[in-house]
């Protein structure tokens, strides 16, 4: 496995001007051969990713000689707003932004089957998944896909981003429901902040037998606070494999897990309006405390965006 570049640790701060030249170095690694790329940044949900100044940079240093899409990792989620978008995306006409929608702009590109399943959960679920995609990836004739976002830990895959904001982000119900409810069945507790899990490998595989056609790089960062309650680029990382997510999860461990030494006996939450706008989202108070909350503790969320 192989890096396009990558710096990181728990002190680093990779400030707007290194970012810079880190995407200099990416894109020349690519020469003349880029005539149309696809940007899949995260949407607002993932507005600290750092993914909105990583877009806007690209973009500037793309635009004069790349025809450029850029198709936010929706999900399940509704489309950004147009104020959304002018804060995580500033500068960026409005028309280059693709609208995913899960239900219906998908196309399968595969199946990943019941015997396989049934493998990775230890015979507790036997289903096969429909691998589905977007209908802008499969038939953009994109030379390249640059998919961009945070690693850190999550409650459903055990490190967010890579190739789950492929086919989470942009990909199709079936796969989104069913890969979900691995990680149900598995336990959070044993996939939070790892980055192999039974969820991953659903990903892997589709990712392995179904979309090596389609030239996919990603570019993942490791973010977290510094003392002065800002936040900080602790590390970035860029690959066409699997590279750049196992180096960014690695850090994100040391950067973004806070082991407790009690568990909590009561807690409140507070849910960013801007960002925590659906009972779907909402959870993620509850997912992001149950390994430290007590038996029978309390649990308070605040949440005035439902």
């Amino acid at each position: 496995m192989t890096l396009i570049f990558g710096e990181g640790s728990q002190q680093s701060e990779i400030e707007s001007k290194q970012l810079s030249a880190y995407l200099d170095t990416f894109i020349h690694h690519y020469g003349n051969t880029l005539k149309k790329v696809l940007l899949v940044p995260p949407d607002f949900t993932r507005f600290h990713s750092g993914a909105g100044e990583i877009t806007v940079l690209l973009y500037h240093k793309l635009k004069d000689k790349v025809k450029i899409e850029i198709l936010p990792a929706l999900g399940t989620h509704v489309k950004m707003s147009d104020g959304e978008l002018d804060k995580m995306f500033p500068g960026i006409p409005h028309d280059l932004f693709l609208e995913h929608n899960w239900r219906t702009g998908i196309v399968k590109i595969g199946e990943i089957p019941g015997e396989f399943i049934s493998k990775i959960t230890k015979g507790n679920l036997k289903y096969s998944i429909q691998a589905e995609l977007s209908k802008i990836i499969v038939y953009g004739k994109h030379d390249l896909i640059i998919s961009i976002g945070q690693v850190v830990p999550h409650e459903v895959v055990g490190m967010a981003n890579h190739n789950k904001n492929i086919f989470v982000g942009v990909g199709g119900k079936d796969i989104i429901n069913k890969s979900h409810f691995i990680g149900a069945v598995f336990g959070m507790e044993n996939i939070m902040g790892r980055a192999s899990s039974p969820v991953r490998d659903v990903f892997d595989y589709a990712e392995k037998n179904f979309a090596t056609q389609y030239k996919i790089a990603y570019i993942q960062t490791a973010i977290n606070k510094g003392p002065d309650g800002k936040l900080k680029m602790r590390g970035i990382y860029a690959s066409e494999d699997k590279e750049s997510f196992l180096k960014a999860a690695e850090l994100a461990v040391k950067t973004n897990l806070d082991l407790m030494e009690k568990p909590f006996k009561k807690a409140v939450v507070y849910l960013d309006p801007s960002e925590f706008k659906s009972t779907w989202l909402g959870n993620k108070a509850i997912y992001r405390t149950r390994m430290a909350m007590a038996d029978k503790g309390e649990l308070i969320i605040l949440a005035p965006g439902l």
